[in-house]
């Protein structure tokens, strides 16, 4: 049976909570994660995979068992998560690794790459877009239109995606059994969503997600330059990052594998199977 540790850090006087399995000297697996859930979505992934590497999946600063401070006492940023998870690194010795980035958690392993080119050996990407392709309009253009004209009113229209209707969309649209979902999976989000608080913290991280797009260049020049091997693995029927931004890491990774399995947004929670099997296919063919 593989043990499941959770432990908390301090970095910089906040407390980074993350769950660890596997062997001390095997190769780190970084799992980052995104919105609105935390390192609990990939509570089932861990154990499963711990056989073949040191897995470690931390908590962004807001989220989960992480310190979550006011929206006022820190710049909810995906420059200052990546920069915290940077020193989290750091804190706990891991100086090489492979990522896993799903929705947030790409484009704060993004700026890891970016910061530190030879540190990130392996990309997985499951539904984390770096590529203008993939975004889906009728989810984004809201979005873009607050980073653009940042009034109350673009900000406001944003309010209904931290609802509960919203939460359990992202879970089960584009499964073709919602059944197969456990919803204590989006009551865990959505009891944190509900701290004081939180509607600040996830509105800063709303606006600032077009910042990330800015770094698509430079990204993808990493990802020609430093060949690493990249599996995009996808749900199919996801209705934030739809498959054209899986296939078009083939842009600039040309040995990349691109799997698109037929779910939505958290592939883990209805075809967790699938997704271990690639890997470990990937991992012993990309190596």
């Amino acid at each position: 049976m593989v043990v499941v540790h959770h432990h908390t850090v301090s970095v910089d006087g906040l407390d980074v909570f993350y769950r660890e399995a596997g062997p001390v000297d095997a190769p780190v697996l970084l799992l980052l994660h995104g919105y609105p859930s935390s390192s609990h979505m990939f509570r089932h992934l861990i154990p499963a995979l711990a056989d073949r590497y040191r897995v470690i999946a931390p908590d962004h600063i807001g989220f989960g068992r992480s310190s979550a401070p006011s929206a006022d006492k820190f710049e909810y940023s995906f420059a200052a998560l990546a920069q915290v998870t940077g020193r989290f690194l750091e804190t706990i010795g891991v100086t090489r690794y492979t990522i896993y980035v799903q929705d947030y958690g790409a484009p704060i392993g993004w700026r890891l790459a970016l910061a530190d080119p030879t540190a990130v050996t392996g990309v997985i990407s499951q539904n984390g877009n770096v590529y203008e392709e993939g975004f889906v309009p009728s989810f984004w253009d809201a979005i873009w239109a607050d980073a653009a004209e940042r009034t109350n009113e673009t900000r406001d229209a944003l309010r209904p995606a931290l609802s509960r209707t919203a939460v359990e969309w992202q879970y089960t649209h584009g499964v073709p059994d919602p059944t197969t979902i456990d919803p204590d999976a989006w009551e865990h989000d959505l009891a944190l969503l509900s701290r004081p608080g939180q509607d600040r913290i996830q509105l800063d991280l709303f606006r600032d997600y077009a910042s990330n797009r800015e770094l698509y260049p430079a990204v993808h020049q990493w990802l020609r330059s430093s060949r690493v091997p990249v599996l995009a693995i996808w749900g199919r029927n996801d209705e934030i990052f739809a498959p054209a931004g899986a296939q078009a890491f083939r842009h600039d990774s040309s040995t990349a594998r691109i799997e698109l399995v037929d779910g939505g947004h958290f592939l883990l929670e209805s075809d967790l199977g699938l997704v271990v099997t690639a890997i470990r296919e990937w991992r012993d063919t990309a190596y």
